[in-house]
């Protein structure tokens, strides 16, 4: 029996994928399916595939021509298959022409013609585009408009700001002199990244109009108003997607799910912490500046709710202000009491710790080195290290890349895919509102000298 293998990622299949496997098929008497990891994808740059991994395998079992179907998951691998599987001949499109020759040494290689004119990235792109605006008054927005040009089907239509000057000389071209509600028109859906007392009304306002929204945390100041907002967004069949970028990298997502199935036992103990110094300008005028609650909490805070949930026994928040007015914590630190457990958050803006991310358990811990919030690496410690393991995930685009992609396809399928539940949303915003309302708060004087 001849044995034929091929490999792809057939995302949205169309006829030139189903050519190119009858080809395939017509070269031998059975014939091995590879399709590529979501993973794997990912680390050879292809970020912009519609269909996750299980949908592009039903696809290819749905054409009957795989007599097996399995995954590629590793650079390196198709050598390890063709030796696994007794592989007689390996195949590929003609646009892959001389790439794979070194597969010679272990058996037969051949290009096969490509059908013209058609191709997943054509189909993609032939989809309608989302438009998206920016609505915002931080210059790190450029990073938001370099990471969107990763993704297919997004146009940045423009930038509605209050304070451009920030942003780089190329992108100044895209700020809109237009009022909100005409800025609204031109666009499908909105990123909104502002001082938290002004967001609520930039969202609502967007829901309202029917766009989508993929905002900032915090997405208001207020468990109430976070609230309306939520309902608000289905009322009007809208998505609304929190932006923790953090939430959408692999590596975190990995080491989430590691500690959620017991890889440490029961988890004790979380200490997060987040802080940068300002520059030296900045500290003599802090207005428009983000305080360090607002800035880093949600990102502090996203791994105690999301391994301990929000019912906490307790909370102790100790605020460190920079200034005599008492509106800009430089630092604060915020203790959670839960029944088993116990979670320290630290974040700052005018003071400096190592940026880590501990998740302590009865058999092990998780161990993220600074900075832990846009990390590509991260270890599971034990008792013995020998046992010791370490995890390496690619990091494109510090997770906005991933984070557009969801909430792109959340759109186009009326399905909100969020790493992000509206219960730890809601979990964040309850601190900071505390936090606004002085409850639960000790504060420290760090200018004493």
């Amino acid at each position: 029996m001849k044995k034929v293998i091929t490999y792809g990622s057939y995302d949205l299949l169309h006829i030139g994928h189903i050519n190119l496997l009858k080809r395939a098929k017509a070269l031998g008497d059975y014939l091995i399916v590879g399709v590529t990891s979501d993973d794997y994808d990912k680390r050879r740059g292809k970020i912009n595939l519609e269909q996750p991994l299980v949908a592009r395998i039903e696809a290819i079992k749905a054409t009957g021509l795989a007599d097996e179907i399995i995954v590629e998951e590793y650079e390196g691998q198709k050598i390890d298959d063709v030796r696994k599987y007794g592989v007689d001949i390996f195949t590929v499109g003609s646009d892959w022409t001389g790439q794979f020759d070194y597969l010679n040494e272990f058996c037969k290689v051949v290009y096969l013609p490509r059908t013209e004119g058609v191709s997943s990235t054509e189909t993609r792109s032939a989809n309608s585009t989302l438009k998206l605006g920016l609505v915002c008054d931080f210059s790190y927005v450029h990073k938001f408009v370099r990471e969107s040009k990763y993704v297919n089907g997004l146009e940045i239509t423009g930038i509605f700001t209050a304070n451009g000057k920030g942003l780089p000389e190329d992108m100044r071209g895209l700020i809109t002199d237009k009022p909100y509600e005409e800025f609204l028109d031109g666009a499908d859906a909105v990123y909104v990244s502002t001082q938290p007392k002004v967001q609520f009304e930039y969202i609502s306002k967007a829901l309202k109009k029917g766009k989508h929204v993929l905002c900032e945390s915090p997405i208001a100041l207020s468990k109430t108003e976070c609230e309306k907002l939520f309902a608000l967004a289905d009322k009007n069949g809208c998505i609304l997607s929190e932006a923790i970028k953090t939430a959408y990298s692999d590596s975190y997502y990995r080491l989430l799910l590691l500690a959620k199935i017991g890889k440490i036992g029961k988890i004790v103990s979380i200490d997060s912490t987040c802080t940068n110094l300002l520059d030296a300008g900045k500290l003599n005028s802090l207005d428009g500046e983000r305080n360090s609650i607002y800035d880093w909490g949600p990102t502090a805070m996203l791994p105690v709710f999301q391994l301990l949930g929000g019912d906490y026994l307790s909370k102790e928040i100790v605020v460190g202000y920079l200034d005599k007015k008492k509106s800009f914590d430089a630092f604060t630190n915020i203790r959670f009491i839960y029944k088993g457990a116990v979670a320290n958050v630290k974040v700052g803006k005018g003071i400096k710790s190592e940026g880590e991310l501990i998740i302590s358990g009865t058999e092990g811990y998780i161990y993220v080195p600074a900075p832990w919030w846009k990390t590509d690496y991260f270890e599971i410690r034990y008792e013995n290290p020998v046992n010791n393991k370490r995890f390496f995930y690619q990091l494109d685009g510090e997770g906005i890349r991933n984070e557009l992609i969801s909430f792109v396809r959340s759109i186009k399928s009326n399905n909100h895919i969020s790493y992000i539940s509206k219960r730890t949303s809601l979990a964040i915003i309850e601190v900071i509102e505390s936090f606004e309302k002085g409850k639960d708060i000790k504060t420290i004087d760090i200018n004493n000298t």
